[in-house]
């Protein structure tokens, strides 16, 4: 932010502001680059989490069509998977934990066998 700023110039090219007194912009461009200016950190570390998750997500919808298959840690790994990003976690009365990635899901059975899983609306 500009500290030496008049009272009627604009934050971002400090051309004249007209209009209320109070604006601080003198139009909706300045506003938003000024915003992506400030916020050009966190959207680029928050696009990369999302591009990971939208992969991970899509990997295990085309693995698992059917709704319910299996398939090995090889092939998840091979295909790109990152095993540490997903949305939530599903436990059972049982004690078992499903890793979701939005409503793709999967189950470690083993060492090297995951079942997968599509959420139903009736999962939480």
């Amino acid at each position: 932010m500009i500290s030496n700023r008049k009272r009627n110039q604009c934050l971002y090219c400090n051309e004249e502001v007209k209009g209320r007194i109070d604006k601080k912009f003198c139009d909706d461009n300045c506003r938003n680059s000024f915003n992506n200016n400030i916020n050009r950190d966190a959207n680029s570390f928050m696009s990369r989490i999302n591009r990971i998750l939208r992969k991970n997500r899509r990997l295990l919808k085309e693995m698992n069509p059917t709704g319910k298959s299996k398939t090995t840690r090889e092939k998840l790994l091979s295909a790109g998977f990152n095993f540490s990003y997903y949305t939530n976690t599903y436990k059972t009365k049982a004690g078992k934990i499903y890793y979701f990635v939005y409503d793709q899901g999967y189950l470690q059975i083993d060492t090297n066998t995951f079942a997968l899983v599509e959420k139903l609306e009736y999962v939480d």
